[in-house]
């Protein structure tokens, strides 16, 4: 008595094939297709990564970080850029 019948099914299915369209579900259901696809490819991905993490984890480029005033540019090119941009 609490389940939901075949008959229960087949008017809801009715209802939303007359209200989306079968065009629309129809995308609808290639999108959903295609994103499983994508998230069991990611999760595939996922598992091998850790193997190729560790190989490259010595690879790694060296940063070095910048004193701002090795950044700052003395007064006089400033004030050359500045007369360069207002000319154009």
């Amino acid at each position: 008595m609490g389940g939901i019948s075949i008959w229960q099914l087949l008017i809801i299915a009715l209802i939303i094939v007359l209200l989306f369209g079968t065009k629309k579900l129809r995308t609808l259901g290639g999108d959903l297709g295609s994103a499983v696809k994508g998230f069991k490819k990611a999760i595939s991905d996922d598992e091998a990564a850790p193997a190729a993490k560790k190989e490259s984890d010595n690879n790694d480029a060296d940063f070095e970080q910048k004193k701002i005033a090795d950044e700052k540019r003395p007064a006089d090119q400033t004030t050359t850029s500045q007369k360069d941009k207002e000319q154009v």
